[in-house]
């Protein structure tokens, strides 16, 4: 019985780059063209040699959006379980992207009551236990990230659960501004968190940074629009309006990011490209700056 020809790739260390596997277990060398084509994708955080060999105890593995990583890592040793960061992503981005809509008044709407049910199940509990995977497989910046934005989104259920805490109510008892006042200062708490992880972005990948900037846009402009209130003292509307288009540049983000990282060549027709910035560790690499371990080249 022949065996059937399997091509794939399993590292991305040098000595695997020009090599390939077949069903009998024997090496063929990758022609020059080939080695172009392959190196020429990996600039842009796709193809063969830009796959993540995540079950390496030693390599130092580039940033990466789909392993909700900024920086270089490790991958955890003989890890048994899968990565947390898709879902946490996913959690994050459908429930941006429902009171995205709203705050831009997509078909009228303007009470945001439908998200409290996302946001308690889905974006807060989904996204929070996410968060404390990446505890354990030692991302810090994803267990930060993850964890934070889920009880952002449990804290903002309770705020406006209809009824539920009588906070809103309880707050406009005093002023008519007073809710308004105190719900803007909170938004633009969380646009100060999001802007300091922002800036542990800039050397990652190009859609790990869009998500952090739409996402601190989003909150800047809505904050602002709750504090900046219109000459009848309401949430200033065009404001409010472009920190849910803003909002909805962060959910689409969040897909992305998940989709890179869980599509790979064992489920997918396509890997999905993240593109690192040039002055990066994988763009210096690229550039052959730098090694594989993040070590400037002389």
């Amino acid at each position: 019985m022949s065996a059937q020809a399997n091509t794939e790739h399993t590292g991305n260390s040098p000595a695997s780059y020009n090599k390939e596997s077949n069903g009998t277990g024997i090496n063929r060398q990758m022609t020059h063209e080939e080695h172009q084509t392959a190196k020429a994708a990996a600039r842009f955080g796709y193809g063969p040699l830009a796959h993540q060999n995540t079950g390496s105890d030693g390599e130092r593995l580039p940033a990466f959006g789909g392993e909700f990583q900024p920086g270089l890592y490790k991958g955890v040793k003989e890890r048994k379980f899968a990565n947390p960061a898709p879902l946490g992503l996913c959690a994050f981005a459908l429930t941006t992207f429902v009171l995205g809509l709203i705050n831009m008044g997509t078909r009228g709407l303007s009470a945001p009551n439908l998200v409290v049910g996302i946001a308690f199940g889905y974006g807060g509990l989904v996204q929070l236990l996410a968060g404390m995977w990446e505890m354990a497989v030692g991302n810090t910046f994803g267990a930060t990230a993850l964890s934070s934005y889920g009880g952002f989104w449990i804290s903002f259920a309770i705020i406006l659960t209809p009824g539920g805490f009588e906070i809103v109510s309880s707050l406009e008892a005093i002023n008519a501004a007073e809710f308004l006042n105190e719900f803007g200062l909170y938004l633009i708490g969380w646009f100060i968190f999001t802007f300091l992880l922002l800036l542990c972005t800039l050397k990652s990948t190009v859609a790990f940074f869009i998500l952090f900037f739409s996402l601190d846009m989003a909150f800047m402009l809505l904050g602002i629009g709750y504090l900046h209130r219109d000459a009848k003292g309401r949430p200033n509307t065009p404001v409010i309006k472009a920190g849910g288009f803003f909002a909805l540049v962060a959910a689409f983000m969040a897909w992305y990011n998940a989709l890179a990282g869980i599509a790979d060549d064992s489920n997918s027709f396509f890997i999905v490209p993240v593109v690192h910035f040039p002055w990066s560790v994988k763009g210096k690499q690229a550039r052959g700056k730098m090694n594989t371990d993040g070590e400037k080249i002389a």
